[in-house]
């Protein structure tokens, strides 16, 4: 009789156990499922990098949700894009890949790292701050890479993806986007900041910018030098220079700073409801913590009201 009640606990818990986790694998499921293709802004385009290995490339596509080809658009950036959009080396090693899905004006953008321990240098802030200098607003980014990697060639692939899409981006914007990542990595590297520290700096001084509306090369001197001081960073001569010509640049090519602080504004939004639902998910396990605790209590009381 005592072994029959115990079987029949047990099973009335496995099978609570299962329901509950079909029921939330359901829910995953759903949350997952394909909408079809957005007929205002067409299919999201995915780019691999040329370099990627046949295998490589179908682990990206796993890692995108690419499950039928014909709801994306799928294109490669090859050595030649590398010198088309930025004009780098084109025997540069192309890992990195992307998906890009565009979204309603005022969403802001949203580049989520999907490898971060193979993007190395380049964190998803850096990505956004220098795409909104290219001229890419209103976006989800997706980038992933199937080795380590430095993560600045992804840039490019999300260039060609606009470009492939039939909103082509200004060249001059986009190449002074590239120095300001390449700028912002070797910054956090060579005088050992935080790369958080280097954002903030960056997306300071371009908040400035479009407060202050600066005339000058003088005028752009000065607010580096203030976020620098605020800011408490030190920067040898030659870096500070490279910082103050970077800004200037962009100052000349008559970006709409305005428009990149409102972006910038909607990103710090995103990043808000990023954090809460951590909290949300945080808030899952523990309930499934609790009902093992739960459970485990039950059958402790049944063991002890039958040897008690």
């Amino acid at each position: 009789m005592m072994l029959k009640k115990l079987s029949r606990f047990i099973l009335v818990a496995l099978v609570l156990l299962g329901i509950g986790f079909n029921g939330v694998a359901k829910a995953s499921s759903n949350d997952n499922n394909d909408t079809g293709i957005d007929e205002k802004y067409g299919t999201p385009v995915v780019v691999y990098g040329q370099t990627l290995t046949s295998s490589q490339k179908e682990q990206m596509k796993k890692i995108f949700n690419v499950t039928d080809s014909s709801q994306v658009k799928e294109i490669t950036v090859t050595g030649s894009d590398i010198v088309k959009y930025i004009n780098g080396d084109p025997n540069s090693n192309l890992y990195s890949s992307a998906k890009i899905t565009r979204k309603d004006k005022g969403a802001g953008i949203v580049v989520n790292i999907v490898t971060p321990d193979n993007i190395t240098r380049v964190t998803s802030d850096m990505y956004s701050n220098a795409l909104l200098t290219a001229g890419v607003e209103d976006a989800t980014v997706d980038v992933a890479s199937p080795i380590k990697v430095t993560g600045e060639s992804a840039l490019v692939g999300i260039y060609k993806a606009y470009d492939k899409s039939g909103t082509a981006l200004n060249k001059d914007r986009m190449e002074v986007a590239n120095q300001e990542l390449n700028l912002a990595t070797d910054l956090a590297q060579k005088n050992g900041l935080d790369q958080d520290k280097v954002t903030q700096l960056l997306t300071e001084i371009k908040q400035e910018i479009a407060n202050q509306h600066p005339a000058t090369k003088e005028d752009i001197a000065k607010i580096v030098d203030d976020k620098l001081k605020t800011l408490k960073i030190e920067l040898n001569p030659d870096d500070r220079q490279l910082l103050i010509n970077l800004f200037d640049k962009m100052r000349s090519l008559n970006i709409n700073f305005d428009n990149v602080k409102s972006q910038l504004g909607s990103i710090t939004s995103d990043i808000k409801k990023k954090l809460q639902e951590a909290t949300g998910d945080k808030g899952f396990w523990q309930g499934v913590a609790d009902f093992f605790r739960k459970l485990f209590q039950s059958i402790g009381d049944f063991f002890s009201n039958i040897f008690g």
